[in-house]
């Protein structure tokens, strides 16, 4: 018996038809400085990114401008803006870009350089990406410069500002080489990368709102206008967007109205067009003057402000950003499509601009208008509350024009566990704040009565921005009031963003009782694939088409639809079935990955755009004039030989209708397997004993006289016109003390038997990670699927499972991995894993790795 003979006849596992993840290893620190070494050694090959950076950091530290920038003197010579250029300072568009405000830009800007010149040298090269970014940094700031002036005599207050500073920074050059580098990519990364730095430079525009963050927007348009004039030749975007790229677009508009208010608080001196709104979403610490003011007006007031400044001296600061990380938590429900987010989103909306009319009704009641001071105030205030009104009224009307988009609705069971989370928090904290504060009740000013905590209950769960539109309790004076007033109000608000995000991230999905039998019916009907019997089991769940002529079995994890196995149904039908699948997809939110499918459905998928991998190697034995004759069948006639001299007979059951004699024995035989692993025993496309408790799965049994079964086999039917016409193996065990080759014994008997009954095949199902060499030259991630495999190769023994199919002289059919998004590789890998090990312990996870670390 040759060596790799011998390993086959130890592969007591089965076949399986898609390969099993590996958990990730440790040294994840080692990982990412490599992938840092990487990055570095690049810089090697751009000469042009290297030089900028040199350039930048000498140019600074030759002129001492490396902590806090150029000084008066020197920014007045290099910086570029609109009175600079008046003077005649022509050569400011260039020299601006070779200096930064501050230490914090300089290591900003030295990383965006790094990471986006190197990007463009290697996709455009040194020259295109010189002239990108000298034609970016010039005619931007010329650009922003001039519309700047051009807002100043409009009238506009913001750019009257901006039109007499000066800016200094690289990040303008950098902003354009990045949207011009981005028409070299393909139209998914195209998109999202524009749809990024879209969404960065105007945050920055809109809510600091300095001339620099004014100057990137204009190099960013200046870049995409090089970019169209370098790669016009490229595809254009398709247009229209789809429901996910919908619901991005939502969701990110959702999430830099949060960031933004928050980006103000880093820069109290933001002065663009939307910074007031942090006045509804954030709060700053108080200064001296509204201390001295406060602590002059009464003893209240200066108790009040004390308070305030401990509080936002505490980590209990997190409060103030509160309500901005709520719309972050509900920008990601957004993004998954998700109904109750979009609720919350018009709710939290509406509520702020509730709040804004009420502070402006409340601050005109103090107003004296008879007086020329109150009138301007008047002025002024309208003024305000309508710039405060824009951004929640336009989040408004977006979510309204897209509410179509947002129909995925959550089980009322996780409602209801919201709601109850968050009110029990509530009532809880709101029980322990009253009894303990009572306890030390001098701690507070004045004295706590019940009575009046529970006056001011309300003012404890809000943030210090709201504080004031309820009524106020006693105010906290000594350390364990302090302490009890500022972590109190954050734990209800801990546990709803966290419910929150954990029910919207969730992708559980529960498959109807009818929609499992109508996937059955068309399966029967009309038939599949050699793996399609897969879809009918637990876990999966079913799309069907409209013309109720073929469905998908699938699977959600994170955001990935995994199918099991090519759609079914009538075979003209199939093809289409892909494409209407992934549109079912898109509506969700769900990126569709189809996994271990047929020639047939590859080219479907690849007729949309998709890409495909070879993921294992079907193996099919046609039945009809099968003989076990010659050289080529000399093992598989030994074990049959072997098993008539050891008395070892095989006998077809069906495992529901087992005596409990042998079911007892195939349960133990499958534990013994499964702790001899010492690894959980895998699922979805690989069956346990639960599949084969279905009365549709026939098991052939090893047994001998004694009525000890030494190994068991399962087959599953692969139908047409509503008749089994091939059989597909599934379980496969053997008795550790058993007969050694009863697996060849088991599946030659198989095969005499399912010819005698008429069947035209026996597929012995799929040799994950392995395949035979066609004399094709492998794709770069089909290498990478190889060497996995190689690697695996010890654990899972892919290669020799694959020689031990050969022993049956069948045909071999390629099974591949269809995906429409290659940026989603990481997520299916993880998804994919997840559908094979779900259940996977920390400790047979290290097991698995010194496993393979000894390999």
């Amino acid at each position: 018996m040759t060596e790799t003979q011998a390993q086959a006849r130890e592969l007591p596992d089965g076949p399986e038809p898609a390969g099993p993840s590996t958990p990730k290893p440790p040294g994840r620190w080692r990982s990412w400085a490599a992938t840092i070494r990487r990055g570095a050694g690049q810089l090697r090959h751009a000469p042009v990114t290297v030089t900028l950076i040199a350039a930048l950091w000498i140019t600074g530290a030759a002129t001492g401008s490396l902590r806090r920038g150029p000084d008066d003197q020197l920014f007045d010579a290099v910086g570029v803006g609109w009175e600079t250029l008046a003077e005649g300072h022509w050569w400011t568009p260039l020299s601006s870009g070779l200096w930064c405000s501050s230490l914090d830009m300089y290591l900003i800007s030295t990383v965006a350089l790094a990471v986006l010149g190197t990007l463009a040298e290697r996709r455009m090269g040194s020259a295109r990406t010189v002239l990108a970014l000298v034609a970016a940094q010039v005619a931007g700031t010329l650009l922003g410069v001039g519309l700047a002036k051009l807002g100043d005599l409009a009238g506009d207050d913001w750019l009257e500002l901006l039109s007499l500073e000066a800016a200094v920074g690289p990040t303008v050059a950098v902003a354009g080489v990045a949207f011009t580098v981005s028409g070299t990519m393909t139209a998914l990364w195209r998109r999202r990368v524009r749809l990024l730095l879209a969404a960065v430079v105007l945050v920055l525009a809109l809510y600091l709102g300095t001339l620099l963050d004014v100057l990137q927007v204009t190099g960013g348009v200046i870049g995409l206008a090089v970019g169209a004039v370098f790669w016009h030749r490229l595809p254009h975007r398709p247009t229209g967007a789809s429901h996910s790229e919908t619901r991005v677009l939502v969701g990110l508009f959702i999430a830099a109205a949060a960031i933004g208010p928050a980006l103000t608080m880093l820069s109290p001196d933001a002065l663009g067009p939307l910074a007031t709104f942090r006045d509804l979403l954030v709060t700053s610490h108080p200064d001296a003057q509204a201390v001295q003011d406060a602590c002059a007006e009464s003893v209240r007031a200066c108790h009040q402000i004390h308070a305030e400044e401990h509080f936002y001296d505490s980590p209990a600061i997190l409060m103030t950003v509160m309500p901005a990380l709520l719309l972050l938590v509900l920008a990601e429900g957004l993004r998954r499509g998700r109904r109750l987010a979009w609720i919350l989103a018009i709710v939290v909306n509406l509520a702020l601009m509730a709040i804004v009319l009420y502070e402006m009704v409340d601050f005109l009641g103090s107003l004296d208008l008879s007086t020329p001071e109150g009138r301007d105030d008047r002025s002024w205030l309208i003024r305000a509350c309508i710039e405060q009104l824009l951004l929640p009224a336009a989040s408004i009307v977006l979510l309204v024009v897209t509410r179509s988009r947002f129909q995925l609705r959550l089980p009322r069971t996780s409602v209801r566990r919201i709601a109850l989370a968050v009110g029990g928090s509530v009532l809880a904290v709101a029980a322990v704040y009253v009894g303990t504060a009572y306890a030390i009740r001098d701690q507070f000013y004045p004295v706590a009565t019940v009575s009046f905590l529970c006056q001011g209950l309300v003012s404890v769960f809000l943030p210090p921005i709201y504080s004031d539109l309820a009524d106020q309790g006693p105010i906290p004076v000594g350390s364990g009031a302090h302490w009890l007033y500022e972590y109190c109000g954050l734990v209800p608000w801990l546990v709803a963003l966290v419910s929150l995000l954990v029910v919207f991230r969730s992708n559980r999905l529960r498959a109807s009782d009818e929609q499992a039998r109508r996937a059955r019916s068309i399966l029967t009907e009309h038939g599949g694939s050699t793996l399609s019997y897969l879809s009918t089991w637990e876990g999966n769940h079913y799309w069907t088409s409209p013309g109720g002529d073929a469905g998908v079995a699938y699977r959600v994890l994170s955001t990935i639809a995994l199918t099991t196995g090519d759609p079914f149904g009538e075979p003209s039908a199939r093809q289409r079935a892909v494409g209407e699948f992934a549109a079912f997809c898109d509506a969700r939110g769900w990126s569709p990955c189809f996994y271990s499918v047929n020639e047939e459905s590859r080219q479907a998928a690849e007729a949309l755009g998709w890409k495909s991998l070879q993921v294992a190697e079907d193996t099919v034995v046609p039945l009809a004039g099968l003989e076990f004759k010659g050289k080529k069948w000399q093992d598989v006639r030994t074990a049959l030989n072997k098993a008539g001299k050891a008395g070892i007979t095989a006998e077809w059951w069906r495992f529901p209708d087992a005596p409990l004699a042998l079911t007892e024995q195939i349960r133990a035989i499958s534990e013994e397997w499964v702790a001899d692993k010492g690894l959980p025993e895998m699922g979805f496309t690989l069956g346990g004993l639960d599949e084969l408790d279905d009365p549709e799965v026939r098991c052939l049994i090893a047994l001998d006289a004694d009525r000890t079964i030494h190994g068991i086999t399962s087959w599953m039917p692969v139908y047409r016109d509503g008749e089994p016409i091939g059989w597909t193996l599934d379980f496969m065990r053997r008795r550790s003390t058993g007969f050694r080759g009863v697996m060849e014994f088991l599946i030659a008997s198989s095969a005499l038997g399912l010819k005698e009954e008429g069947a035209e095949f026996i597929s012995l199902s799929g040799a994950p990670m392995a395949r035979v060499d066609r004399g094709e030259a492998p794709a770069p991630l089909q290498r990478l699927v190889d060497v996995s495999g190689r690697l695996l190769e010890p654990v899972y023994g892919f290669r020799s499972l694959l020689a031990f199919k050969a022993k049956f002289q069948p045909d071999y059919h390629p099974m591949y991995m269809c995906y429409p998004d290659p940026a989603a590789l990481p997520t299916i890998t993880r998804a994919i894993g997840k559908a094979y090990l779900p259940h996977m312990t920390a400790a047979q996870g290290v097991r698995l790795v010194r496993q393979l670390s000894g390999s």
